[in-house]
């Protein structure tokens, strides 16, 4: 995946982004992304998560795009916007939990004599 060129202006930040709370060996390790799709998030994802929640103003029409994809508004199109869009599928959905029990409880008949009652445990 080659990362498409953003202009010098577009997704600014002074510092790396690391999930610790998803991912506390790092997402490198996960096996949920690509090497390059690794460097685009943990590179600019301080600046997509701040465009995503909105505490950031988009500056560039890179940013302005970013935006709309993030609210679903527009198709991710570019290797960033495809990068972050999977980053937020793996975190912000609820993680499925599965079991090797049945979700229904065993039916219990009530008229049946139980011979368990009979038993003598001494």
């Amino acid at each position: 995946m080659a990362i498409n060129e953003l202009s010098k202006d577009s997704f600014k930040t002074t510092r790396r982004f690391y999930d610790d709370k998803n991912y506390p060996r790092g997402m490198g390790r996960s096996g949920d992304f690509t090497y390059s799709e690794t460097e685009i998030v943990e590179q600019y994802g301080v600046a997509f998560q701040e465009l995503s929640a909105g505490t950031r103003e988009p500056v560039t029409a890179e940013e302005e795009q970013f935006v709309k994809v993030s609210k679903g508004e527009l198709e991710p199109s570019t290797d960033y916007e495809k990068a972050w869009v999977k980053y937020q599928n793996k975190t912000l959905t609820p993680k499925q939990f599965h079991t090797v029990f049945g979700s229904n409880k065993a039916q219990v008949n009530e008229d049946d004599e139980s011979p368990a009652d009979d038993l003598d445990l001494e």
